[in-house]
């Protein structure tokens, strides 16, 4: 027996503001709501499905940054650049963790301050 992840839970300051910058940067929708927090997820799976959930949660003291844990992001319909652009246009913002430039990757933190990557290669979506 093994377990897998269901869902992503990211304390913030703005529950919907987040729930909309991500819902759009992964394709997710609204499932539901409860004591202020948002769940987003695939709109075709839901949670459960093969893609963990996202979980809002309201705080009084977020913490953005370098988180322990962050979010890596793959294109799945577009080149890196074209990804890129779109994010940037969502509210993304690119961040400066000390890249050489040489990398194959973006680094970026979503409107609330928190890292995520963006790789470059082409994913299959789901």
């Amino acid at each position: 027996m093994a377990c897998r992840i269901s869902e992503l839970v990211i304390d913030c300051a703005d529950p919907a503001r987040l729930a909309a910058f991500w819902g759009e940067v992964l394709g997710y929708v609204e499932l539901g709501r409860e004591d202020g927090s948002i769940e987003i997820g695939p709109p075709d799976a839901g949670f459960g499905g093969p893609q963990p959930t996202l979980i809002l949660s309201p705080s009084s003291d977020p913490r953005a940054g370098k988180l322990p844990l962050h979010i890596d992001v793959n294109p799945t319909d577009r080149d890196q650049d074209a990804e890129l652009e779109r994010l940037l246009a969502l509210g993304a913002r690119p961040a400066d963790i000390g890249q050489t430039g040489t990398e194959s990757w973006h680094a970026l933190v979503d409107p609330e301050g928190n890292e995520f990557c963006l790789l470059r290669t082409r994913l299959q979506p789901l």
